[in-house]
């Protein structure tokens, strides 16, 4: 019995000894054959039954007529471009007016009768699948192992429009979209530049999405863009449907609550980024682009800072700071003054205080964490209802449930407003909005458990974490630690961009070099006569 399966075996092809999962990749790595036939039926075999890759079977006139056939995915390509630049040049009778021989016919075709910019010329059953996948045309000619993919991609796409996530009052409107290309232009748009370079990786074994890195050769450290390199191509899993996929695999630090890596939906902001030096990731299906290294003073920089003058930029930076602050230790501040250091309060604050506790029947910890639970529900509930209908939940439920949780002596007014303050504050600074929730919580157990020392030691704790951080080589607090007087000018405060004559050294590490000096404008001697009546 042995013998005769042995016999089998040699006689039978090796596709059909394989098993099921064997043989996709045996066909997937195999040439492409010159029968027609054979082509297109392993196509259907590989692909299956599905409706949504469509096959146009035609001939085409050349000194005799040839079968051939296209392939494509529907919805993922122009259809009207299909036809117009690639159906109709080969069926109709002039274009194939030219008699070549067959040994040139492929490229008589690429050259001469097809109307697309972008043509390949595929040998592998695998590189076909990728490309009708990717949202390209495959074209097949009996008698020839290759075929011609051409870019007739025309799926739905968001136009460009302002995000939600980072609205500005001056400055540029425009935002990436879901489209990985357009995302590339966009900042092609802002930075002018021949050293401005991208470069491809797929990752997913499922979906394999394309992943593009940006930077600008010559600015960029070279051993930053290879660690982004390297870590992307290490990363194997099946699927990559957002850029924070991408964001967790390459990260640091993948246990801190801090963000290593920085993250913005517009391209201006990117693009400012790119030319201090930094790498860019852009992830295909997400507006997203990713921004590394990313330092700790990012989460309070915005855009606008630098499109009006440096008073008031300071000034909002130095409250954004404050708001961080508050964000984080408002509410155990308040537990722990009410439950250790009552002494710490002026009498006439803490009457007031006092009256309001009186009714509630909860301890001030307990009281704190309902309506930090509370308000995280309704903030949960606004973003994911319909925008008119989330709007109104998170602004009438917290009136609403706030004056009900008051009046009927659950919680105290003084909390209510503790609260409410804390959540702003931490609407102020979105970039470490994780950080600041989970922070606000250790902090609150050690100032209910040892008052004003245990939120003491909840800051050292924090502080010595973040200065263990590192984003891409650089440190986490840089400029403030290690410091770096020169990048100072573009920190806590902002000082006239006229002064900004070199790049962050702590990114580049070599090229720091920006503009010369004497930018800075001079008061205009008055001409003469001027003033003269």
């Amino acid at each position: 019995m042995s013998s005769l399966f042995q016999s089998l075996k040699k006689i039978l092809p090796k596709n059909l000894t394989a098993k099921p999962n064997e043989k996709q990749v045996i066909i997937t790595e195999k040439h492409i054959g010159k029968k027609l036939a054979e082509n297109l039926s392993i196509l259907k075999n590989i692909f299956g039954k599905t409706d949504d890759i469509l096959y146009r079977e035609f001939e085409f006139l050349n000194q005799k007529p040839y079968k051939v056939f296209i392939c494509y995915l529907d919805g993922m390509v122009n259809e009207d471009y299909i036809n117009l630049n690639i159906l109709k040049p080969l069926m109709e009778p002039n274009s194939s007016s030219q008699n070549s021989d067959q040994s040139s016919l492929l490229t008589m075709i690429r050259n001469r009768i097809l109307h697309t910019a972008d043509i390949q010329e595929l040998n592998k059953i695998e590189q076909v699948i990728d490309s009708v996948l990717a949202g390209k045309t495959v074209l097949f000619i009996d008698g020839f192992d290759s075929a011609l993919a051409m870019s007739t991609q025309g799926f739905e796409a968001r136009n460009v429009s302002e995000p939600d996530t980072e609205s500005s009052v001056r400055g540029s409107r425009e935002g990436f979209n879901e489209v990985l290309k357009v995302n590339t232009a966009l900042i092609r748009r802002k930075i002018n530049n021949r050293h401005l370079k991208f470069e491809d990786i797929k990752l997913g074994k499922q979906t394999k999405t394309s992943i593009r890195i940006g930077y600008i050769e010559g600015i960029a450290n070279e051993k930053v863009v290879d660690k982004v390199r390297t870590r992307l191509q290490q990363i194997n899993v099946d699927s990559i449907l957002e850029s924070g996929y991408v964001e967790q695999f390459i990260e640091d630090n993948p246990l801190s609550i801090f963000p290593s890596v920085g993250n913005s939906e517009k391209p201006d902001k990117v693009a400012s980024k790119l030319l201090e030096g930094r790498v860019a990731i852009l992830c295909d299906g997400t507006p997203f682009v990713l921004t590394v290294p990313f330092l700790f003073i990012e989460g309070f920089q915005v855009g606008e800072d630098y499109y009006s003058r440096p008073y008031l930029s300071s000034l909002i930076r130095l409250l954004r700071l404050l708001a961080l602050f508050i964000a984080v230790a408002a509410t155990p501040f308040y537990v722990a003054l009410t439950t250790y250091h009552q002494e710490m309060v002026p009498s006439l604050l803490l009457a007031t205080m006092a009256a309001g506790e009186e009714s509630v029947p909860f301890p001030i910890f307990i009281e704190t964490l309902l309506m930090e639970i509370t308000f995280q529900l309704l903030r949960e509930a606004g973003v994911r209802m319909p925008r008119p209908v989330g709007s109104a939940i998170s602004i009438v439920g917290a009136l609403v449930i706030g004056e009900g949780a008051v009046q009927a002596g659950l919680v105290s007014s003084a909390m209510v407003i503790g609260i409410a303050i804390t959540g702003i504050a931490g609407f102020v600074v979105p970039a470490f909005n994780d950080a600041i929730i989970l922070s606000r919580i250790l902090l609150l157990i050690l100032a209910a458990s040892l008052g004003l020392f245990g939120i003491l030691m909840g800051f050292m704790i924090l502080l010595g974490h973040i200065c263990s951080l590192r984003s891409f080589g650089t440190p986490y607090l840089t400029p403030q630690a290690p410091i770096i007087w020169s990048e100072w000018k573009d920190s806590i405060i902002r000082l006239p961009i006229w002064l900004f004559n070199s790049r962050p050294q702590s990114i580049t590490w070599e090229n720091t070099k920006k503009s010369g000096f004497g930018n800075k404008p001079s008061i205009p001697k008055k001409d003469e006569g001027e003033g003269q009546s």
